[in-house]
């Protein structure tokens, strides 16, 4: 029984090692398995938690703080791509899904904006990187999608989008545009 007490006590400590959690007192678990494994209760989670439920939450706590810093690592990375894909793109529209096929009605909203102007841009769908998501965000310092890049400049969004359009401003902006690249 020692042994085996020692045992449980040792794998649940690997556990707390490969989820982040330095301490076996970070769990909380039933009374009945927390006595077996010769462990006190701690934490703020109810003591009728069940285990798999502490495990998870600590799982999510630990692939949060992951997740956290490889979005620094990669936050200049992103940003030098996004500043390139808006610098060598006349027209170019962060939404969610693509022209063909947008997967939300602001996103489409501007999609039938820009070709009722007749603008050929280049579409990113943020949907499918949640690194990019973000980065576009803190890039335009905006917290919306879609977002529209006209000659290297930041536009707005939606609504911008529409007025701009609704003024015939965003018509004239795309044809000199237009008129550039040709």
């Amino acid at each position: 029984p020692e042994f085996a007490m020692a045992s449980s006590q040792f794998a649940l400590h690997v556990a707390c090692l490969l989820l982040g959690v330095h301490s076996l007192e970070a769990f909380v678990l039933p009374s009945s398995c927390a006595s077996s494994l010769g462990l006190r209760q701690h934490g703020s989670l109810a003591a009728s938690q069940p285990m798999h439920t502490v495990l998870s939450i600590q799982k999510q706590r630990s692939r949060a703080r992951l997740e956290g810093t490889s979005a620094l690592r990669m936050k200049a990375p992103m940003h030098d791509a996004i500043d390139k894909v808006v610098k060598e793109n006349k027209i170019v529209l962060f939404m969610k899904g693509n022209q063909d096929f947008p997967q939300c009605g602001f996103s489409n909203t501007v999609c039938q904006i820009l070709k009722a102007c007749n603008a050929q841009f280049e579409d990113i769908n943020v949907l499918e990187n949640e690194l990019l998501r973000q980065g576009i965000k803190e890039y335009s310092q905006w917290p919306t999608i879609p977002q529209l890049y006209i000659d290297g400049e930041f536009i707005g969004g939606c609504d911008i989008a529409i007025d701009m359009y609704q003024s015939g401003e965003l018509v004239e902006l795309v044809e000199r545009v237009m008129a550039e690249a040709d």
